[in-house]
């Protein structure tokens, strides 16, 4: 058991013994040694490296060195990746002229991420690290082209964001608002406490994970294409247990997520102005709104909360600038992005079938159930069971990352979703809104804008925001 454990590392051997004896791969006991590790020096980061104290030089370089030695501890030689790719894509940005930098910065930073995945999952043992190098890359992917990006169009938002928060400049003075959202003239102090946001999103990790470590095992998502259990389990029991399968899978995301946004706030990184009773919000950076992904009545508002971060980018460098079904395009880009796992590609596929039969029956069935509160409260009630059926029907080859066991199971449940929408997409085909009757212009467009409420308070307003709020 112990050597298995330590050939699937390529970081550092240190925790060994704790490895065994928690009976945990090395890698994720590595993990969460640096998490904690991370969280602990975020607090003296802020405290002893505060912009008051020291200079943005001092804080870049601090934390420039604290992050490349987790990396090295974590991946080993594997995260000069890290420094190749950064390398490279600086190297574009210096080099390319400005009209097509973001262009060349794109296909360079995202070509050496695929290529890593590729010799990771092909080249070395196939799913043999259950914490990979590529990961980070995946991220620095998404920040170095959303820079890229952001240097041709103009605007330079979260770069901003991030110097704001080295040079001590994102806790200016801010107008408190009242209750019409009108300044009162009274300011707030210039450097709220991330206290209890932090000690809130560590509770929030502590459950997620006490509900992973307790669940996951019992409820396997392999159990869903075991012959015995579709031989011998009614259809409508499968279909329970496949959504109690991912709900007990999700909160491993929620621990990792949660944790790596508690971090950035102990550190003085996230912070997004004040809600309108003057607390602080601590969401400029957050990943992902649980309640909202659990009770979500669309396919579309699950996606928009889940993985936050992603889906802006995924919206800045593709749906907006795509003239051809940008839907179409960023579902691969996204499959591209997450890596060379043929159960990527078929999760994502699905997706775009998926939204668009959601979309058909937004368009076309919902007007009809807006008329009364009841109404609109039974198909809020069906559509978030549809909703969480067919996110888990979706992702089942996400999980199972195989080709064979995730056609498999499709065949268990007769591509019954995939027949489904495009049943839909045909018999439901999305209506212009100028062709639609005035009345449900004006319906769709109110409940839109209900729908949308807490979207307002979302980071992909963070320029706005902060240039009222100053």
């Amino acid at each position: 058991m112990a050597p298995q454990t330590t050939a699937s590392c390529t970081g550092s051997t240190l925790l060994q013994p704790i490895s065994e004896i928690i009976n945990l791969p090395l890698d994720q006991v590595n993990f969460v040694a640096c998490q904690l590790f991370a969280l602990l020096m975020a607090v003296w980061f802020r405290l002893y490296l505060h912009p008051s104290k020291t200079s943005p030089f001092i804080r870049h370089v601090v934390a420039t060195l604290l992050g490349f030695y987790l990396a090295l501890f974590c991946f080993g030689w594997y995260s000069l990746h890290f420094l190749v790719q950064s390398g490279l894509s600086y190297s574009v940005m210096v080099f390319a002229g400005l009209e097509h930098m973001h262009k060349y910065c794109f296909i360079v930073t995202l070509g050496y991420l695929i290529l890593c995945q590729i010799t990771r999952v092909y080249v070395f043992d196939y799913g043999m690290y259950s914490a990979d190098f590529t990961g980070p890359m995946m991220v620095i992917t998404q920040k170095i082209t959303s820079l890229a990006f952001e240097i041709h169009d103009g605007p330079t938002c979260s770069y901003n964001d991030y110097m704001a928060f080295i040079e001590g400049t994102g806790y200016q003075p801010r107008h408190q608002e009242n209750a019409n959202g009108k300044e009162n003239g009274k300011y707030k102090q210039s450097e709220p406490s991330s206290k209890n946001d932090v000690i809130s999103k560590l509770c929030t990790c502590a459950i997620s994970l006490a509900i992973y470590l307790s669940l996951c095992k019992l409820l396997p998502v392999e159990h869903s294409i075991d012959d015995d259990f579709v031989n011998s389990t009614p259809f409508l029991h499968q279909v329970i247990y496949l959504y109690l399968a991912m709900l007990a899978l999700r909160p491993k995301y929620y621990f990792v997520w949660t944790l790596a946004d508690a971090i950035n706030n102990a550190a003085g990184f996230g912070f997004n102005g004040y809600n309108i009773d003057g607390s602080p919000r601590w969401d400029l950076i957050s990943n992902l709104r649980i309640l909202d992904i659990e009770f979500a009545t669309s396919f579309k508002m699950f996606l928009d909360n889940w993985n936050i971060q992603t889906a802006l980018w995924l919206k800045r460098v593709c749906y907006e600038r795509c003239a051809i079904n940008p839907t179409a395009a960023t579902f691969l880009l996204s499959a591209m992005w997450h890596g060379v796992y043929p159960g990527y590609f078929l999760t994502f596929l699905t997706g775009i079938a998926m939204t668009m039969a959601a979309r058909a029956i937004r368009h076309n069935i919902r007007p009809y159930f807006l008329v009364s509160d009841s109404y609109k409260c039974i198909y809020d009630v069906i559509t978030w069971a549809w909703t969480q059926v067919a996110i888990s029907y979706t992702v089942v080859p996400f999980v199972l990352l195989a080709v064979g066991p995730s056609l498999k199971f499709y065949r268990c449940w007769y591509f019954c979703l995939h027949l489904l929408c495009l049943l839909v997409v045909l018999a439901l085909p999305v209506r212009s809104r100028r062709r639609q009757p005035k009345e449900q212009q004006d319906i769709l467009q109110k409940d839109s804008v209900q729908d949308n409420e807490t979207d307002h308070n979302s980071t992909d307003n963070n320029c706005n925001q902060k240039d009222k709020a100053t």
